[in-house]
């Protein structure tokens, strides 16, 4: 099904042309690459099988090109503007935890980690007694586990933005949790990026080792420090062991003038439970992938979205749930808050081989425009080959109504509170899924004061 509102005018420029352009300028942006720093390697087999790593990824860049509206999965989201910024690695800035606070969980305030442009700051960090075993920390810290079986080892590593990221990455944020261990607290990775009078380029990245029977709650905050222009290319792997449980919240809040791309990538094994909320609230673009893959039977997946923008931003999800085993079952909800000029994107894909019977997966997008400017283009599939499968999709677009905006009204509430409210009660599904109380009210004031 594929419900589309308003036309993307392809972009004026030869094909040839286009194609020499955005591969000169992806290897620009590879040029800006740091080497690993000396003190996040200990000992040759690991310089050796990171190095090879990224050299890997390195290679497949070089013949890799920024994409185009002309490919299927970003032919709603135009980065020739991308195009027009020379990005470079920041200058080292100092940072305080004072100028974080706007963004700290006092839920998690033992439990945080904090990297500023993809590298990780220790005075900003907070982790206190973790259970024997538990690793929260960067790639020095966790140097002793497995990591080359893990990272970069999800499908879609060879994508063009998680390619520049591995062989860009200057650091990791590493959460390792053994097998039948739960998290009372939740852990807090924030990961800022600085702006200053240059154009900067920073490449965060992060892996999750949920081993079986283990449990723990995980939230993911993108922020930028200044008003000016930064591209944050994110990359996230999660992997959960048989019935491992994560709980994942992303919230991207990135400047107006940012750019910020982002990837999720998941392998679940059996009996696990994975649930993810993503909330998009600024970058003047944005685009997050998020890749789920049930590597097992009888796991489930539960995915709400939602991008609330206004302006020009753009905000793009792409989702995939991928079963290749028996019993899985997936729910989805996305829901785009979208006025004045912005454009929000949703493409949501269900894939369930023949394999896969007795699937469970439904998915939705609800979208609510509040401009005769805003635009959404929103595309739920369903890919079916299993012939014993409970599956469906649907997709709304919708105004807000005004019999429900003068019932309010009717019952004394001002025109402008009752918009208000109807957005507030929209957002609300997805929002009042967050278990995190100060999070879950921190949004819940943002939704509320939102221009209507």
């Amino acid at each position: 099904m594929t419900l589309q509102v308003s036309m993307v005018p392809d972009v004026a420029e030869t094909i040839g042309q286009a194609k020499i352009d955005r591969k000169t300028y992806l290897q620009t942006l590879l040029a800006q690459r740091s080497a690993v720093p000396a003190s996040t390697v200990r000992g040759e087999e690991t310089q050796v099988w990171l190095q090879v790593l990224r050299d890997r990824a390195t290679e497949q860049v070089k013949e890799l090109a920024i994409p185009s509206t002309k490919e299927e999965e970003w032919r709603f989201t135009d980065l020739s503007a991308l195009l027009q910024t020379q990005f470079v690695a920041p200058p080292a800035v100092t940072v305080r935890l004072t100028d974080l606070e706007a963004w700290l969980l006092p839920e998690a305030r033992d439990s945080r980690l904090v990297f500023v442009d993809g590298v990780y700051a220790p005075t900003l960090s907070a982790i206190g007694h973790l259970p024997a075993g538990v690793i929260v920390g960067n790639l020095p810290q966790a140097l002793e586990q497995p990591l080359q079986n893990y990272l970069s080892k999800l499908p879609g590593a060879e994508e063009v933005f998680t390619a520049l990221n591995t062989a860009s990455f200057a650091d990791t944020a590493i959460v390792w949790v053994p097998h039948n261990t739960s998290l009372e607290a939740p852990i807090h990775l924030l990961f800022v990026s600085t702006t200053g009078d240059v154009a900067a380029l920073s490449h965060p990245r992060c892996l999750v080792i949920a081993e079986a029977g283990s449990c723990l709650a995980l939230v993911e905050t993108f922020v930028t420090l200044g008003e000016g222009e930064h591209l944050t290319n994110a990359v996230t792997e999660v992997w959960l062991g048989e019935n491992a449980q994560v709980n994942h919240v992303r919230l991207q809040r990135n400047s107006l003038t940012a750019v910020h791309l982002g990837k999720t990538a998941v392998s679940q094994a059996r009996d696990s439970r994975y649930t993810c909320i993503a909330v998009s609230l600024g970058a003047k673009l944005s685009r997050h992938n998020l890749e789920v893959f049930q590597a097992g039977e009888q796991t489930e997946t539960t995915l709400n979205g939602l991008a609330m923008i206004g302006a020009e931003q753009v905000a793009d999800t792409h989702s995939t749930i991928a079963f290749t085993k028996p019993y899985g079952s997936s729910y989805q909800t996305h829901k785009c808050i979208v006025s004045d000029r912005a454009h929000a994107v949703f493409n949501g894909k269900i894939l369930v081989p023949k394999a896969a019977q007795l699937t469970n997966a439904a998915q939705v997008s609800r979208n609510l425009l509040l401009s005769p400017k805003a635009r959404i283009d929103t595309k739920p599939q369903l890919e079916i080959t299993a012939d014993n499968v409970k599956c469906a999709h649907g997709a709304t677009v919708s105004q807000l109504e005004d019999d429900e905006v003068f019932y309010l009204q009717s019952r004394g509430i001002n025109q402008e509170s009752a918009r208000k409210l109807l957005v507030y009660a929209f957002a609300a599904e997805v929002i009042g899924q967050i278990a995190i109380p100060s999070l879950r009210e921190n949004l819940s004031a943002i939704v509320r004061g939102y221009q209507a």
